[in-house]
């Protein structure tokens, strides 16, 4: 019995190695992409692309990871500590202005963002010494207050602006300690979802096709992996296009822990078809980003789109 079992206890131990010695192969042609991302409809596209790419057992694994804050977000992306993100562009902007080592490749949506007030605000024109929030200076959330502004005749300086997180808008506009707020979804949604607020405007009206949030990858990653960065860029690409209302809410379910009414508003306002950060849309954000006060001196698109991945 024993002269039996034996060989057949080495021929199970045999292939068992054999096993893991071909997974353990077959792992080493599997590039992981580290991809920062903050919970928000705008980053959609990157949580559809990572879902697709894990169905399809592609050579790509993206390893999603979630931060609570644009800041944190960003030192992470600066540090080097992952290989991209989805992050607002003129955050993105400065960081390479001040020579963070970093490329725009890709849109993270279009539109998307709205002006949410107090339902006591009657129209723009009312908008004068009111407190609006938004998520931080450098962001389309200011620059869409800018345009609503001077579509009324105001300016920034017949406000107070204040910067506060997303997450604490909707609470604080119920609370009245806010007039308004412009910041990335579903948070606006979620003003109006609960009767804190009306919209006064969508991103569309004051900005059609308005750039917000970009997919940057680190130079570090281009340079040293460009055949994987270029397969990642594509596979967004195919990923953002894809995302019907129907497949954004289903991703939005899954990695937002949002109601269902929520998201139902929110997505009424974004869309993710055809990504291309082109150069007529990043001079109209230059141009923007200069009239008020973001920067002085962003970078140049030939220093900072990568236009052919």
């Amino acid at each position: 019995m024993k002269k039996i079992l034996l060989p057949a206890l080495l021929l199970v131990s045999a292939l068992a190695l054999t096993g893991c010695g071909n997974k353990a192969k077959a792992n080493e042609s599997v590039e992981t992409v580290k991809i920062a991302y903050l919970p928000i409809t705008h980053s959609l596209a990157v949580l559809e692309e990572a879902n697709q790419l894990q169905a399809a057992n592609e050579n790509i694994n993206v390893e999603l990871v979630k931060y609570g804050s644009w800041p944190e977000l960003l030192d992470a992306l600066n540090s080097g500590q992952v290989d991209g993100a989805s992050v607002l562009i003129e955050l993105a902007m400065k960081s390479k202005e001040e020579g963070v080592g970093i490329k725009a490749v890709a849109l993270g949506h279009k539109d998307g963002n709205v002006i949410v007030v107090s339902n006591d605000v009657k129209d723009g024109a009312d908008l004068k010494g009111k407190t609006i929030a938004i998520p931080h200076r450098q962001s389309s959330h200011n620059i869409l207050v800018n345009l609503a502004l001077e579509e009324n005749g105001l300016s920034i300086d017949d406000i107070n602006v204040v910067e506060l997180a997303p997450t604490e808008m909707p609470s604080a506009l119920a609370a009245g300690t806010i007039d308004g707020y412009c910041v990335a979804e579903p948070f606006g949604a979620m003003g109006v979802s609960i009767g804190a607020g009306k919209v006064l405007y969508e991103s569309k009206e004051l900005w059609e096709d308005s750039a917000c949030c970009a997919l940057v990858l680190t130079d570090k990653f281009i340079d040293e992996r460009a055949d994987v960065a270029k397969e990642y860029v594509a596979a967004y690409k195919d990923a953002g296009n894809s995302l019907d209302e129907t497949e954004a809410k289903n991703i939005a379910k899954e990695y937002l822990n949002q109601k269902n009414d929520v998201l139902d508003i929110s997505l009424q306002w974004i869309s993710y078809d055809d990504l291309e950060l082109t150069e007529d849309v990043y001079e109209s954000l230059v141009e923007k980003v200069k009239a008020y006060g973001l920067s002085d001196n962003p970078p140049a698109y030939e220093d900072f789109v990568l236009s052919d991945f």
